[in-house]
């Protein structure tokens, strides 16, 4: 070991021997030098000096050049100086001559004497710690180690404050200290300790005034450059010295110089955050698991993703149960997600704290430390682990201690006593908190504003308070108006800064953490936008193995990047980034991958869901008209599939089929929104062929459709607009039949013949045989539910027609059973049953069980209109177990409505009306305007039959009502027709014989069966 060598980091670097400055060559060297010195005892390995070195661009020479300036330095210093040991090298120098090592135990030794009391002793070690500085730490190596030097730095400026304390201990210090606190307040205008300190100072020598208006520029000068108010600490000296608190005044009976017995507690916890919010069961959990059983140490981890208040919650909940730990609380952080301490280094810290001069080993130093802390009742915090390597050399072994851990992993690996997951806050509690940081008045001005912030900041407590803090410091601001601000995703994350406080840094440090693989998933799910998805999705976007994507999910789950949402029906497990994850994620796609890389990823994930969705529909066919472009079916402009999108639809892992396959209405369910998202993005990025091919399938699947009208929408209109940039004038024909087909779903029928009208026109002129039929049959089921009875019998004849020709058993199902119920509408019997049965036996043919229940329910139908209720009843009821085997509860509640109507004209009313409430409640459920107003007639019916003529009045009426809303003149005359016999038997013969003269007319104008019927 060298012990004739003085080192010297504390300014420029050096070293000295015999009162002599040795030459140590340029900044680089020097720089190495200053690395091993930084390492004391330990190996730094080759690949660690190179990066302190050059950073992220060293030479092709760099291992070359680091031997030659070993080889420089030992010249220098000595040959036996730095000792080569692989994987790096070592230095051997007595810690004594290293003046950080001086600085560090002088400034022990002071913070010991202030302990005691000894406060002149203090100041003294203090001072001379300080006059070992010669300039800025690691001087004259370049902006290398400069976490490190900035490290040092806040080290000096605790020293020189803990000395000004000292000297404040004592009496008659105070002009001088006025002098130097305030060049040194000027110099550093934001912390709070030092300008406490010239406040105390400036009150003992008799200037309130001043001392006040020191305070009042101190919080003019945080919110401005930070946007936040004076700590406690600042505070409680501003109302301190304004009541003229005569603790402020240093006590009588202190001598200086003189102990004044045993060492206090160490209490190193921060303040307590005085806007904590939202955390009170959080709190009160961690609280329990510090004060409970003392069988074995308590050992609590509070996790979560960066920003979501770890650290705020661990100090409040360390500050009460302080008491619990009368013999102190310890605290360090660990800076695991930036920056990480070294866990000998923690243990100097605490042993210093503790009022021990640390020993030069790591395991030298575990060992007094559990020593010091055995038996007695301590809490030591430690504050951003990073990993249980990190920790485990600081957990005491003494069932007496407790320690609380923050960090953004689980940390799994340790022994915990209790962990608490931490997440975002729901809105009411983003609210208080945000009243708390902007100030109560202006979010009760604006509370709808103010949860729109809240739920922009997607409830992370750190997006919230800085958003609190701009509103704060920019008082000609609404709350409303940063609303508006932060609702544009591509300025969120700008706005989300204020100060030293910025959500982007802390989503960065987690980002930057991850390995490639992670990194790309991140990304390209951020590009999705999708609100939540299954594994296979991220599986396809990575172009990986669902195994390989399995265990990105994992890492990024662990990164706190990515939760779980749930399972769905299907048993897939769903996952979703945060929403400021997402946005920082789009971001960074943006930023670092090309377009093209971006749009291939779009594309696969989108043709992964295409190939499912074929396979589902292959191997359950549903009896949709099916209009895929791709792989689906062929013939035809609409079935010419590009070689791209053969491309780009491949298979899709063995259980994400496995699970689609085991149950498609709750696949399809659980991936609508998925895939609407994903169509959108592909339209974005002029995928339209794609994307025209998927919002078909969205709607062409009958498992698909449910009530996502939301979905469907928005696949559609970005896929349109796609295809129209594209003059995919096919596209544009098959995404117009969609949108004929939702406003048929949502019974808004008008709009939905303008939408068939516009495709048959563009199929007619693309010679598109198949297109044209599937349009016309839209049509005419539209024209058929706003009673044009004629005009529909007209348009799905040509559908007939044309889908005949082309041998396409589900449009032929559909516009036969559609055709047929027309002619039973017009009185049309026998017409009827011909074109049923040919729907029968296409949807059969096909494999179709769905086509075959809703053509049996239509045949049940007509048999009902004929008088034979019991082959009525039969029909509807094998109708509906089939749609209940096949997960259809709205169809199912259909045929149930049929078969209740049977059985109330066979005279079992009661029956029939429990059945319909059931009925009605699947209709409300689905938002299904049509059905929930047919049902209420039947069950209006029922009551009329059961001579309760008040009840049957008041449901059709609201039957009528509902009819007249969805603008259906037909079933709604039908209605009018019982309210009349409602109203004869109340006694009430002209208010009957107006309603059946209303009724007669619509019958006779729509050429309904009706119009020839006794009575009307």
């Amino acid at each position: 070991m060298d012990r004739d060598t003085d080192y010297r980091l504390l300014g420029p670097v050096e070293a000295w021997r015999a009162g002599r400055r040795l030459s140590l060559g340029g900044p680089k060297p020097r720089a190495l030098l200053a690395a091993l010195l930084l390492e004391p005892g330990k190996v730094v390995s080759a690949d660690t000096l190179i990066d302190v070195i050059w950073g992220d661009s060293p030479p092709d020479t760099a291992r070359s050049l680091i031997q030659s300036y070993v080889s420089a330095l030992r010249r220098a210093l000595s040959a036996e100086a730095i000792e080569t040991r692989p994987p790096g090298y070592l230095i051997h120098a007595d810690a004594s001559l290293v003046d950080r090592a001086a600085f560090e135990r002088l400034t022990g030794q002071g913070r010991q004497a202030a302990a005691a009391g000894d406060h002149a002793g203090a100041a003294r070690l203090l001072s001379e710690a300080l006059d070992l500085w010669r300039g800025p730490a690691l001087g004259g190596i370049g902006e290398t180690l400069r976490a490190m030097a900035d490290q040092l730095e806040e080290a000096r400026q605790a020293a020189l404050e803990e000395r000004i304390a000292a000297d404040l201990a004592q009496t008659g210090h105070e002009m001088e200290l006025v002098a130097e606190l305030t060049a040194l307040v000027a110099m550093h205008p934001t912390r709070e300790r030092l300008r406490g300190q010239l406040m105390l100072a400036l009150y003992r020598l008799g200037r309130q005034a001043d001392a006040l208006a020191v305070y009042t520029e101190g919080r003019d000068v945080l919110a401005e450059e930070l946007g936040i108010d004076p700590g406690p600490r600042l505070q409680g000296m501003y109302e301190a010295i304004l009541r003229a608190d005569e603790g402020l005044l240093p006590a009588a009976e202190d001598t200086p110089g003189a102990p004044t017995g045993a060492a206090r507690a160490p209490a190193l916890l921060p303040p307590a955050i005085g806007d904590f919010t939202g955390r009170d069961a959080q709190v009160r959990e961690v609280r329990a698991a510090l004060t409970g059983s003392r069988e074995a140490m308590p050992v609590v981890v509070v996790s979560g993703p960066g920003g979501v208040g770890k650290s705020v919650l661990g100090v409040t909940a360390a500050h009460r149960v302080a008491d619990v730990y009368p013999d102190g609380q310890l605290y360090a952080e660990l800076r695991g997600a930036t920056d990480p301490v070294t866990p000998g280094e923690v243990l100097g810290r605490l042993l210093r704290a503790l009022g021990a001069n640390p020993p030069e080993g790591d395991a030298e130093r575990r060992d007094l430390f559990r020593s010091l802390v055995a038996g007695r009742r301590m809490l030591l915090v430690l504050d951003d682990a990073g990993s249980e390597s990190q920790v485990r050399p600081l957990l005491p072994g003494s069932a007496t201690c407790g320690v609380l851990i923050t960090a953004r992993s689980r940390l799994g690996g340790l022994p915990c006593t209790h962990r608490t997951d931490l997440d975002v806050l729901e809105t009411e509690q983003g609210s208080r908190l945000l009243a708390r940081v902007a100030g109560e008045s202006r979010v009760h001005a604006e509370p709808a504003a103010a949860r729109r912030i809240v739920e922009l900041c997607g409830g992370l407590p750190l997006a919230i308070r800085i958003a609190g803090a701009r509103l704060a410091t920019r008082r000609y601001w609404t709350a409303r108006t940063l609303a508006d601000r932060l609702a544009d995703e591509r300025r969120r994350l700008d706005e989300l800064a204020v100060g030293d406080l910025e959500v982007r840094a802390g989503l960065g440090l987690s980002y930057r953490s991850l390995d490639s693989p992670a990194r790309t998933a991140l990304r390209r799910l951020g590009l999705l936008a999708a609100p939540d998805v299954a594994a296979w999705v991220i599986a396809a976007l990575l172009d990986v193995t669902e195994a390989a994507a399995d265990q990105v999910v994992e890492q990024l789950i662990d990164a706190q990047l990515l939760h779980c949402t749930g399972v769905d029906r299907a048993g897939q497990p769903r996952f979703r980034p945060h929403d400021l994850v997402r946005v920082y994620a789009a971001e960074r796609a943006e930023a670092e991958d090309p377009p093209a890389v971006r749009a291939a990823a779009i594309g696969r994930a989108l043709g992964a869901g295409l190939w499912l969705t074929g396979r589902v529909a292959s191997a359950t066919p549903s009896g949709a008209v099916e209009l895929h472009r791709g792989f689906l079916d062929s013939g035809g402009p609409v079935g010419a599939a590009s070689d791209s999108l053969r491309h780009l639809v491949r298979p899709v892992g063995p259980e994400a089929t496995r699970r689609a396959l085991a149950d498609p209405p709750a696949w399809f369910e659980a991936e609508a929104d998925a895939f609407a998202a994903a169509v959108e993005r592909a339209a974005a990025y002029d995928l339209h062929t794609l994307a025209c091919e998927a919002a078909a399938a969205l709607c062409s699947s009958a498992y698909a459709v449910g009530n996502r009208f939301e979905a469907w929408w928005r696949s559609h209109d970005a896929a349109l607009a796609a295809a129209r940039r594209a003059e995919d004038r096919s596209g544009e024909a098959l995404l117009l039949i969609g949108l004929g087909q939702l406003r048929y779903e949502q019974d808004r029928f008008t709009e939905s013949q303008d939408y068939f009208r516009q495709a048959a026109r563009l199929c007619t002129e693309l010679g598109d045989t198949r297109g044209r039929a599937a349009a016309l049959a839209g049509l005419g089921s539209a024209l058929r539910e706003s009673g044009g009875l004629r005009a529909a019998l007209d348009a799905l004849t040509q559908a007939v027609e044309g889908f005949r020709a082309l041998g396409d058993d589900p449009g032929l199902g559909l516009s036969c059973r559609f055709a047929g119920t027309v002619h039973l509408e017009l009185g049309e019997t026998e017409a009827a049953f011909v074109l049923l049965d040919e729907s029968l036996r296409a949807y059969r043919s096909l494999g179709s069980r769905r086509g075959e229940a809703l053509t049996l329910r239509s045949i049940g139908l007509v048999h009902r209109a004929l008088g034979a209720y019991a082959e009525a009843e039969d029909l509807s009821d094998r109708a509906m177990r089939l749609l209940n085997a096949i997960g259809d509860p709205l169809m199912a509640a259909y045929a149930v409505q049929a078969r209740a109507k049977c059985r109330f004209r066979r005279g079992r009313w009661e029956e029939a009306a429990d059945e319909l409430r059931g009925v009605l409640s699947v209709c409300r459920a689905h938002h299904d305007r049509f059905g929930e107003a047919l049902t209420l007639r039947t069950l209006g019916e029922c009551e009329l039959a059961a001579g309760r003529l008040d009840a049957a009045e008041q449901l059709l009426v609201e039957a009528a009502e509902r009819w007249a809303a969805l603008e259906l003149p037909l079933p709604r005359a039908r209605t009018l027709r019982d309210l009349a016999t409602t109203r004869e038997a109340a006694g009430d013969p002209e208010g009957a014989r107006a309603l059946r003269d209303e009724a007669r007319e619509v019958f006779i104008a729509y050429e309904a069966r009706e119009r020839d019927e006794p009575g009307n």
